[in-house]
């Protein structure tokens, strides 16, 4: 549906020259969503895709271990579209204390992002309200160090920022001058707890993603607690019993339509071609990670299986795998720390495990050797190298 401009544009003078900026009408929508039947059986589609992926997350023997690669997996995707170069990878040995094969900004970046996640997932589950408070927490955490730790964490912006271009004069887009920030970030607060128009959930997380984006209410960071914000909705909403939907990987894969779709609804109030987007990013994702919860079920099986014909040393390779499925790279010293079994019975088990081809050695050092767990990080990459349309 076309409707008119989504808010209005006030001049604002800045760095010596005037331009205009675009302060966003509160939600929801006016006129209604209007819900084609295309559009309500798309969302139908992916709240069925959902409950698929929330059953399948109970059939994971240790679900902690597997959230553990996801949200890790989620941080390098969303933080590649902001640019930085760390892979998965680069995260689990810079987490290791081993050296990253990119710059540690960029590992910073993402080391922030999982610990963000994480921070907003426990406030939630401590009953804590998602609230501006709560955002402000978790922006501090996103940018505690590294690139951006400079840039007020935590504060709304008290500055203009634009997006695009060198200044805000040649900007693709202006959000609202500081000033207006607390007010629409107070709104869209009150939008999120509205109980009088009862909204899905997954509805609910989509307006508030694009509505955040267009505030703009940090001076950085922005874009990944956008990101962000979809999973705290969803999980303060008991969509799912764990959080295993991130949607950065769509988003990359189809980047410039999706900043496409952010400006239509700006200016032409396109919501319901966002909210067909953003419902085939549910179904597509939430598939991906059904597919990929499966595989790494039936590696761990399959590399179990292998490790009961080892005789009497089962037992205790078995924990050393165990380990390994928490953190696929990891060094000898770590394996006794996590599985509380002796130096020489980890070393032996790790040289078993390599015959077994599951674990290979990245270093060739004499101490401190790393390995991976070579079948499990293949299966968490997929994806990440994808092309951007």
């Amino acid at each position: 549906m076309q409707r008119e401009l989504q808010g209005v544009y006030v001049t604002i003078s800045t760095v010596g020259e005037t331009a205009r900026a675009f302060v966003p009408t509160p939600l929801p929508p006016h006129p209604p969503i209007d819900w084609t039947p295309e559009l309500r059986n798309k969302f139908d589609q992916a709240l069925l895709e959902l409950g698929r992926l929330d059953s399948v997350s109970t059939l994971l023997p240790e679900t902690s271990l597997f959230i553990y690669m996801y949200i890790r997996k989620e941080a390098v995707l969303s933080s590649m579209i902001e640019g930085t170069q760390s892979s998965l990878s680069d995260l689990l040995l810079y987490e290791l204390d081993q050296e990253p094969g990119v710059p540690v900004d960029d590992v910073l970046e993402v080391s922030n992002y999982v610990a963000a996640l994480d921070y907003g997932l426990r406030l939630l589950d401590d009953g804590f309200p998602l609230s501006l408070r709560l955002l402000r927490e978790v922006h501090g955490v996103l940018l505690r160090k590294g690139r951006g730790s400079k840039q007020t964490p935590g504060e709304f912006r008290r500055s203009q920022n634009w997006i695009g271009g060198s200044r805000p004069g040649n900007a693709v887009f202006v959000p609202p001058p500081a000033e207006e920030v607390l007010e629409c970030m107070s709104k869209l607060e009150l939008f999120l707890h509205d109980q009088q128009v009862p909204i899905s959930p997954l509805i609910k997380a989509a307006l508030a993603h694009v509505q955040f984006e267009t505030i703009h209410p940090f001076l950085d960071g922005n874009g990944r607690l956008g990101r962000l914000l979809i999973s705290l909705v969803l999980h303060e909403q008991m969509v799912l019993q764990q959080p295993l939907l991130y949607l950065s990987l769509y988003f990359k894969m189809h980047r410039q339509y999706y900043y496409q779709l952010l400006n239509d609804v700006r200016t032409n109030g396109d919501w319901e071609a966002w909210l067909d987007f953003f419902a085939e990013a549910v179904i597509v994702t939430a598939k991906q990670a059904v597919e990929t919860a499966q595989q790494l079920l039936a590696l761990a099986s399959q590399d179990q299986d292998k490790i009961r014909t080892l005789g009497r040393s089962t037992s205790s390779i078995l924990q050393i795998h165990r380990a390994l499925i928490e953190h696929p790279f990891a060094t000898s010293g770590l394996l006794v720390a996590k599985t509380g079994i002796s130096h020489a019975t980890v070393n032996k088990g790790l040289t078993q495990l390599g015959e077994l081809g599951i674990v290979k050695e990245l270093t060739s050092k004499k101490r401190n050797r790393v390995f991976s767990y070579a079948g499990y990080i293949q299966i968490m990459n997929q994806g990440t190298e994808l092309p951007i349309r």
